[in-house]
């Protein structure tokens, strides 16, 4: 049974990796924060405003989708994105990775995502960052980027392609089992 969890800062490719990387170990995929978005209008920016929001910042809300995330995971077979991924499936996952990547990288992926001037982008970023991690600090206590520390495998994806990244956690995986 493999379990995948993949965690990392906003705009570092986790959801591009963790798709990759299922397909290409023929493993289903699930994004915690694709089905976070599917409440919002899914560009970056509207993803931000409904984590501000009443609904998109409730404790029930976010407990809902990492039940999810645990009964998914629990099947097997499985890689699994998230922003609280390698804090919920630790108990769970074979491998848990952090992806990282420099502001200025992570804003030239939005902007190129979302159609907007890497200036906007970098503010989406930065606005993110700090709601991000201050809603999960009030629900769960902990900081988001803490999860580094509990990851068996941490990657740079700044100067990376998405198939460079997936190559690495492959090797990883491999020497791992």
């Amino acid at each position: 049974m493999t379990v995948i969890a993949i965690s990392g800062q906003p705009g570092c490719g986790s959801t591009t990796t963790g798709r990759l990387l299922a397909k290409k170990l023929g493993l289903q995929f699930f994004s915690a924060g694709e089905y976070f978005k599917s409440f919002s209008k899914g560009k970056t920016q509207e993803a931000v405003e409904f984590l501000g929001s009443e609904k998109g910042s409730s404790k029930d809300f976010h407990e809902a989708i990492d039940r999810l995330m645990v009964e998914k995971a629990k099947k097997g077979d499985i890689v699994i994105d998230g922003k609280l991924a390698i804090h919920f499936l630790k108990e769970i996952a074979g491998a848990k990775i952090w992806l990282k990547a420099s502001p200025a990288k992570r804003a030239e992926r939005y902007a190129k995502r979302d159609g907007i001037s890497v200036e906007s982008a970098a503010r989406t970023v930065n606005e993110k960052d700090g709601l991000e991690r201050k809603t999960f600090r009030k629900l769960y206590g902990f900081d988001t980027f803490s999860q580094e520390k509990e990851a068996d495998f941490v990657i740079d994806t700044s100067d990376k392609t998405p198939e460079q990244v997936v190559l690495g956690i492959i090797a990883f995986v491999n020497r791992k089992v």
